[in-house]
């Protein structure tokens, strides 16, 4: 696996917790950190959950370590957190923001045994990074898409756009497996958000073979929005979601 060379940032440090034998699986997403799940990780906690919150490989030191990681390794990076869990829970949800979405979407194609998946703004299509020109090494950021006034995500400044290689390949891959996914879901999307295009959620919902499945609006928050105006309605919703299939 790809060798990290800076520090991990203040913050977005990993977050491992154990509590009764319902294990949550939480990925954040693209140049993003733990940091932007951070409040539903702790309410999970709250809650009494095993909870297992990775930092993805390459994410939360320096963009430079994020150009030189693949998609694989964050595929790994969460396969760990699960196997972390399954020694410990006796079944296994998860939940993800952004790719950590997406990352969602791989692991319930992979693994029938989980008990259910939620997906916040889960990003299987984004056009506007399919037409991004190899020409440069480095674009502008992509974080901090909030409406609510002074919160700012811990997140990279620079995009590496070998980086956006490695998440379309991955988004294409889950995508042409969404029949895969039959694990109960839910799924919360922003009305607004200008980072993953909102139909992305439809699209998963009308295409994923889940005979449980539920969409929820989230009418006041952009692309971040478990650190937005709607965290409370999000970690309302999963927690109901997880009390109801255990």
């Amino acid at each position: 696996m790809t060798q990290e060379n800076h520090p991990v940032l203040k913050g977005a440090e990993e977050l491992y917790a154990k509590g009764n034998h319902v294990g949550c699986l939480v990925s954040h997403g693209f140049t993003g950190t733990t940091q932007s799940m951070r409040p539903l990780g702790e309410a999970l906690i709250e809650a009494g959950y095993t909870v297992c919150m990775p930092r993805l490989k390459g994410h939360g030191t320096h963009y430079e370590d994020m150009e030189k990681t693949t998609y694989q390794d964050w595929q790994n990076s969460i396969q760990e957190g699960y196997e972390w869990l399954k020694e410990r829970c006796d079944s296994i949800y998860m939940a993800g923001l952004s790719m950590g979405g997406t990352l969602t979407l791989d692991m319930a194609q992979q693994h029938a045994d989980l008990k259910g998946i939620v997906l916040i703004n889960a990003a299987i299509d984004i056009p506007a990074m399919a037409e991004i020109e190899e020409d440069v090494r480095f674009l502008d950021a992509i974080g901090s898409d909030i409406k609510k006034p002074g919160v700012e995500e811990l997140a990279y400044e620079k995009t590496p756009v070998k980086s956006i290689g490695e998440i379309n390949q991955l988004m294409k891959q889950v995508r042409e497996k969404l029949k895969e996914v039959e694990v109960p879901t839910l799924i919360l999307v922003s009305e607004e958000d200008h980072v993953v295009p909102p139909r992305n959620s439809q699209d998963i919902y009308e295409k994923i073979k889940s005979e449980d499945k539920k969409l929820v609006q989230l009418s006041n928050s952009y692309h971040v929005a478990t650190l937005d105006h709607d965290q409370d309605l999000i970690i309302k919703e999963t927690l109901n979601f997880i009390k109801d299939y255990s």
